[in-house]
């Protein structure tokens, strides 16, 4: 990376960092453009060069929060043997690292809004990932012998609906930690039982 290219970096991330703090504590509706140019020093013509919209923007802070999540499970992945630990593990981690995250009520916002259809490719590149991430927990299950053999795929992506719908009804029912890890908890077991093998198989 040149000198260049680097002062673009430490500009963009410098950007994102401001906006992130406007969007924790404004939401995402209510922080403008003004409100990041006004907290950064920055010109609208540099904001838009470096992220396009405040769509774009917001897009890259939930692919840090994507990318640091991940972080965090790698560094946890060893703790669990089975592959159904794993599962536990993994709703665990989204509990406790998404439910009280800063931009979760950001996050809410902007789903809730309309979306612009270059935004929503990139947001649908984020789901893919996701759901590759999900099909491979699956698929070491089945490749173990530890659940039956089955569709990881399509499994898939019923995890993935599963912790999604849990994840909007845990924010809207203000459940507290202890209480969301309960309800995760009893929502994997009953996809484990779904998935276990049967001992005459």
């Amino acid at each position: 990376m040149n000198k260049k290219q680097l002062q673009s970096e430490q500009t963009r991330k410098r950007i994102a960092e401001a906006a992130r703090h406007l969007f924790v504590q404004k939401g995402y509706k209510a922080t403008s453009i003004e409100d990041i140019t006004a907290a950064t020093g920055s010109s609208k013509g540099n904001i838009y060069y470096h992220f396009k919209s405040k769509e774009g923007l917001f897009l890259y802070l939930l692919d840090e929060w994507d990318r640091d999540w991940f972080d965090k499970w790698l560094d946890k992945q060893h703790l669990y043997g089975s592959a159904a630990e794993k599962m536990h593990g993994f709703a665990e981690l989204l509990v406790i690292e998404d439910l009280n995250h800063p931009l979760t009520q950001a996050a809410d916002e902007f789903f809730g809004g309309e979306i612009e259809s270059d935004i929503m490719e990139k947001l649908s590149a984020m789901t893919a990932d996701h759901l590759r991430f999900n099909q491979n927990l699956i698929q070491s299950g089945m490749d173990s012998g530890e659940f039956r053999a089955g569709d990881a795929q399509q499994l898939a992506l019923v995890l993935e609906g599963l912790v999604i719908g849990l994840s909007r009804l845990s924010r809207r029912y203000n459940s507290n930690i202890d209480e969301a890890l309960a309800t995760y908890r009893l929502a994997i077991d009953v996809l484990l039982n779904g998935l276990a093998k049967s001992p005459h198989a």
